[in-house]
C-alpha cells in the first residue's frame, strides 16, 4: 500500500474501478439496446426515483408529452443512472479520504458536493441557470483543489476524478435533455472511460506495486502513445455509434457497400455541432456521411491495431513484462475480431457490448502498465 494513503483507500479504490467498468459495459448496452430516452426526464424517470412498472404509474406526467413510456426500456435507463450514482458516492468517499489532512480539505470537497446536490434540485425545478452556476461552481472548487494539492497522498487525482465524474453526470443529463445529440453521447462515452481510466490509476497507484524494467522512461512514452491512440479509435468509435453508422457499409468487410472506397462525406460526417431541438435517435446523416464515418473509424483501427500488435511484441522481448505483452496482443486481436463481427453479423447487440468491454480492458491495460512501470531505483 502507498504511504501516506488510508489502509482501505487502495480497496474502495479497486471497488469503484470495477463499479465503473460495470457501468460503461451496461452503458453500452442500454445504448445499444435504443433505451437511451426511455427515460425523458432527469434523474428521475416520468417523476419516479427508480422507474415505472406499469402505464397505469404514470398519470398526467409532462415526461410523457415527450416520450411515451416503454417499460421494458426504463429500467434501463434508470438503472444505469443509479449505478452511476453509486459511483459517485464511492468517488467521493475517495476524495474525502485523500483530503483529510489538507488543510480544509474536507471542507473543499463537501462543498463542492453540496453546490452539485442543490444544483441538481435547481434543474428539477426547471431554474436552470441557478442551476447551472452552481454545478459549475462546484466543479471549479474542485479544479482549484487539484491545482493546489500534490498528488504524493492521491488528493490531487482524486479531486480530479470527482470533478469528471461530476462533468459526466452533466453530460448525462444532456444526453437526454438534448435527445442523444451525438457530441455529447460521444462525450459521454469518453467521459467515462476517462473516469475508469483515472481510478485503473489511482487503484494501481494506492496499491504500490511497481513493474521495474531498465529502459522504463522510453517504455512509458511509449505506452502513452498506445493510449492516446486508443482514445481517438474509442472517439471515432462513440461517434461511430452515436451517429448509428455501424452498418453504414451494409455487412460488407474489408471492403464497403462492395467498394474499397465508397462515395463519402467526410465533412458533413464530421460536423460536430448541429444545433438544439433535433431529435438524433436512429441518426440524421444521409448515407455518405455515415459511409465517411465509418471508414475512418476503419482507418483508425489498422493504425491502432498495428502499433499496439508491435508494442506487445517489445513487451515479450522486455524481461518481466512477457505476460502483458502477451495480454495486450490478445486483447488487440479480440477486439479487432469483435469489430469485423459487428460489421459481418449486422450489430448483434451482444457483440456490440463486448467490443465496448473490450476497449475499456485494453484501456485498462495499458493505464495500469502506466502507473506501474519504473526504472530500476525510481
Amino acid at each position: 500500500m502507498r504511504p501516506g494513503v488510508h489502509r482501505h483507500f487502495h480497496r474502495l479504490a479497486w471497488l469503484a474501478c470495477a463499479l465503473a467498468f460495470g457501468v460503461i459495459v451496461f452503458g453500452a448496452f442500454v445504448r445499444l439496446s435504443n433505451a437511451g430516452l426511455s427515460c425523458p426526464d432527469w434523474p428521475t424517470c416520468y417523476g419516479r426515483a427508480s422507474w415505472p412498472t406499469a402505464t397505469s404509474h404514470i398519470v398526467d406526467h409532462a415526461a410523457t408529452a415527450i416520450r411515451p413510456v416503454e417499460i421494458h426500456k426504463a429500467w434501463r435507463e434508470q438503472l444505469h443512472r443509479m449505478l452511476a450514482g453509486t459511483l459517485g458516492v464511492l468517488v467521493l468517499s475517495l476524495a474525502l479520504l485523500s483530503a483529510r489532512r489538507r488543510r480544509w480539505g474536507i471542507a473543499q470537497v463537501l462543498a463542492a458536493a453540496v453546490l452539485v446536490a442543490i444544483s441538481i434540485g435547481l434543474y428539477m425545478r426547471a431554474q436552470y441557470l441557478p442551476a447551472a452556476l452552481l454545478a459549475g461552481g462546484g466543479e471549479a472548487v474542485l479544479l482549484f483543489a487539484a491545482l493546489r494539492w500534490s498528488n504524493a497522498d492521491l488528493a490531487r487525482v482524486s479531486a480530479l476524478t470527482l470533478a469528471t465524474i461530476v462533468f459526466q453526470a452533466l453530460l448525462g443529463m444532456w444526453t437526454v435533455t438534448w435527445l442523444l445529440k451525438p457530441v455529447v453521447v460521444m462525450g459521454h462515452l469518453l467521459g467515462g472511460l476517462l473516469t475508469f481510466a483515472l481510478l485503473t490509476w489511482t487503484a494501481w497507484r494506492a496499491t504500490a506495486r511497481p513493474i521495474r524494467v531498465p529502459d522504463a522512461r522510453l517504455l512509458r512514452r511509449l505506452l502513452v502513445l498506445a493510449l492516446v491512440l486508443l482514445a481517438v479509435q474509442i472517439a471515432l468509435g462513440g461517434w461511430t455509434s452515436s451517429n448509428y453508422a455501424a452498418l453504414a457499409c451494409g455487412t460488407d468487410f474489408p471492403t464497403c457497400v462492395g467498394r474499397w472506397w465508397p462515395p463519402h462525406d467526410f465533412h458533413q460526417g464530421f460536423v460536430v455541432w448541429r444545433g438544439i431541438g433535433v431529435d438524433y435517435e436512429g441518426g440524421v446523416l444521409d448515407g455518405a456521411s455515415r459511409i465517411a464515418i465509418q471508414l475512418a473509424h476503419r482507418m483508425m483501427a489498422v493504425v491502432v491495431f498495428v502499433y499496439v500488435s508491435w508494442l506487445s511484441l517489445r513487451l515479450l522481448r522486455t524481461p518481466g513484462m512477457r505476460g502483458y505483452g502477451a495480454l495486450l496482443g490478445g486483447l488487440v486481436v479480440v477486439q479487432v475480431c469483435l469489430g469485423i463481427a459487428n460489421v459481418k453479423l449486422a450489430l448483434p447487440l451482444q457483440v456490440a457490448v463486448a467490443h465496448n468491454a473490450g476497449a475499456a480492458l485494453l484501456l485498462f491495460v495499458l493505464v495500469g502498465l502506466v502507473a506501474r512501470v519504473r526504472a530500476p531505483g525510481a
